[in-house]
């Protein structure tokens, strides 16, 4: 049985992985099985047909979503405004009206291939050892990411005329002019690599973003816009679970859970944003390579003792070096 204590930690651990480059399915396999006992149960049950543990997820992917559309819910008025008038008019104008369409064939792919493979790839590899092995490659990544992150531009002209009249921020007005209808394919075809444990969904749209052309503080922007209706629409998909046999005896749980991963999210989200003005990917990609490969070795290899003495020493060197990396890479910006 799922307690009030592990439902809050999974529920932090939900709303922050789920914003960080460093995937949420992934820590939500890893973090319960390198704790071990009845936390380790969690995740063997994860894979099954009925699984309690999945339909308690599903509530804190809700909540999740619920975060961002409060945290950009102008954003959204003016996403659906823009997605009723383009089938009013019959056009696609308006910088909403554009974005709208954009989210929309972004989030096709993803949302088909979730619904065909998303069992089949949940029993497969939602796994402890699978998992660890895809964060491993989401250091890889979100390596390239910095590496097209550097490349990224620091300005861009935005038409004046179009921003004033559309009452967007500059932001999703550059999105709009430099993402095309076919960048939008890329980048969603991109996102269907989350429905593999351990890959990153806020991540791998952030260095499609990039590679398509957007600056750092615009994938960001457009990455947590794509995420909103996958999240909330999977969740929604499952919520019939929560009311059956599976989600019998964790009610309370998944609510206490679900605030958990609602307040998780909205620092998460300001906290990435603020990161990203100057910040870099190099500790997200540090993180995945010493959380990843120490899990491989665990897991693959049952190296326990030795890796978790080598995994702090390691880690903490590394992860200091990326700091100080990404510290001169701001000085260099300023």
């Amino acid at each position: 049985m799922l307690t009030y204590l592990q439902a809050i930690v999974i529920g932090l651990l939900q709303g922050i992985t789920e914003l960080f480059p460093i995937s949420s399915l992934g820590h939500s396999v890893l973090v319960p099985e390198w704790l071990g006992g009845s936390w380790a149960h969690l995740v063997a049950t994860e894979s099954r047909p009925e699984s309690p543990y999945l339909a308690f997820i599903v509530g804190l992917h809700v909540a999740t979503a619920l975060a961002l559309l409060i945290l950009f819910w102008r954003d959204w008025v003016g996403i659906v405004k823009g997605f009723f008038t383009s089938i009013r008019y019959r056009r696609i104008e308006t910088v909403y009206e554009k974005l709208a369409i954009l989210i929309i064939i972004a989030t096709i792919p993803a949302g088909i291939l979730g619904l065909a493979l998303e069992h089949t790839l949940r029993t497969l590899f939602a796994k402890p050892l699978a998992a660890a092995i895809f964060l491993f490659a989401n250091g890889f990544i979100l390596s390239f990411g910095e590496y097209l992150r550097r490349r990224a531009p620091k300005e861009r002209a935005i038409d004046a005329t179009v921003l004033a009249e559309s009452g967007a921020t500059e932001t999703d007005v550059a999105v709009t002019q430099q993402v095309s209808k076919r960048d939008a394919v890329v980048i969603g075809v991109l996102q269907t690599g989350a429905l593999f444990a351990g890959i990153s969904r806020s991540g791998i749209t952030m260095v499609g973003g990039l590679w398509r052309g957007l600056s750092r503080e615009e994938a960001i922007r457009f990455s947590f816009l794509l995420a909103t209706p996958i999240i909330l629409a999977a969740g929604v998909y499952k919520v019939p679970d929560l009311f059956g046999p599976n989600g019998k005896g964790i009610h309370g749980q998944v609510l206490v859970g679900s605030i958990a991963a609602f307040f998780a999210a909205l620092f998460a989200a300001k906290f990435l944003e603020r990161w990203f003005q100057k910040g870099t990917l190099w500790p997200f990609a540090v993180y995945c390579f010493v959380f990843g490969g120490a899990s491989i070795l665990v897991f693959g290899f049952d190296l326990t003792r030795w890796v978790l003495l080598g995994a702090v020493v390691l880690g903490g060197f590394i992860s200091g070096l990326a700091i100080v990396m990404s510290k001169r890479a701001k000085a260099n910006v300023a």
